[in-house]
């Protein structure tokens, strides 16, 4: 694969102080974001010095000089050993990434076009791309019959007769139905006309042109 240099991908795992103190890096796929670790390496320098400085808080005096030597050198020497840790690492992520020629991209195996030797991003593949377009042409097609099949059903409903919306008795939505879904009340949905006069009662006991009573 070449040299990598891995610039911008990756991560520093590394401790430098305590008994838990070592070399570790993460690596990234700069397209979908998955992640490859490198083994922990202990850096034993920065390890003893810890141990040491244990020792020296139970007993004291030599010890406590020989802890703070020690932990002098183990960070003098931290990052030459980090350099050569991180070397080593790079080496074993060359097995885990590929670097596109063209977006110059760190990706993983899953993100590789192997045929093309680029990035999916820039070299997408074609098998996928069909089945994408295969089902977004469903979909499409599907909204477009949906949508011609409730033009149909709307030919059948009365968009001209006047519906009570709300309960004249409670003041709850009602949706249209015949009756109150909260009081139970009959919901007028028309204004009948008057029997006599053929007026409109506008939803009155009796006609206010004829007098007459409304059923």
């Amino acid at each position: 694969m070449g040299e990598m240099k891995f610039s911008r991908n990756y991560r520093d795992c590394s401790v430098s102080h305590g008994t838990g103190a070592g070399f570790q890096f993460e690596f990234y796929c700069e397209r979908c974001n998955d992640t490859w670790r490198s083994a922990f390496t202990p850096y034993r320098s920065a390890q003893a010095s810890e141990w040491i400085g244990k020792v020296a808080g139970f007993i004291g005096g030599v010890f406590g000089g020989a802890g703070q030597v020690v932990d002098g050198l183990a960070q003098a020497g931290w990052g030459e050993a980090r350099d050569n840790e991180f070397a080593k690492a790079l080496e074993q992520a060359k097995y885990h990434f590929h670097r596109c020629a063209k977006c110059q991209s760190y990706v993983c195996d899953a993100c590789w076009n192997t045929h093309n030797g680029l990035c999916l991003e820039c070299a997408p593949s074609a098998e996928v791309e069909i089945e994408s377009a295969r089902a977004q042409g469903k979909l499409e097609r599907a909204g477009e019959r949906a949508r011609e099949a409730g033009q149909q059903q709307a030919e059948l409903l009365d968009v001209v007769q006047e519906r009570q919306l709300v309960c004249a008795m409670c003041k709850t939505e009602t949706r249209g139905a015949k009756f109150c879904p909260e009081c139970g009340s009959k919901v007028m949905i028309t204004r009948p006309a008057c029997p006599s006069c053929g007026a409109d009662t506008k939803g009155a006991k009796f006609c206010p042109e004829c007098g007459t009573k409304i059923i």
